[in-house]
């Protein structure tokens, strides 16, 4: 992280960096916590899911990741909106497959904590 970053895009970073961890641990608890109800989550492949369906995803044991490494993120924070975008490398729990993507989240804060409205990915 760039040593310039903003009180905000730290925070905003955190949020990044917990939901990545959540992700790989299949953490029910802490994907609820960082989704809001009306997320809406945007697969490489054109798939949508809402907040219920992606935490399923991950916490069913039928998907989900082993490992996550997310790199060149920058953090564009307007107001109470954070837009992310960084490289995703991923590797599926179930097939061992890598995946390469671009990701833009989209980030609303609530109070002091920040939550995941939108994510939208492309393969690279």
């Amino acid at each position: 992280m760039p040593s310039t970053q903003t009180g905000k895009e730290t925070a905003v970073s955190t949020a990044v960096e917990a939901l990545r961890k959540a992700m790989v641990a299949g953490d029910k608890a802490a994907l609820e916590k960082l989704a809001m109800d009306e997320l809406s989550y945007g697969h490489s492949s054109g798939r949508l899911e809402n907040k219920a369906e992606f935490i399923a995803t991950l916490t069913s044991g039928k998907a989900g990741f082993s490992g996550i490494e997310l790199s060149d993120q920058t953090v564009n924070v307007v107001d109470r909106i954070a837009l992310v975008r960084h490289v995703f490398n991923g590797t599926r729990r179930k097939e061992g497959d890598k995946m390469k993507l671009s990701i833009l989240t989209v980030w609303l804060q609530q109070q002091d904590q920040w939550k995941l409205l939108a994510r939208q990915a492309a393969r690279l």
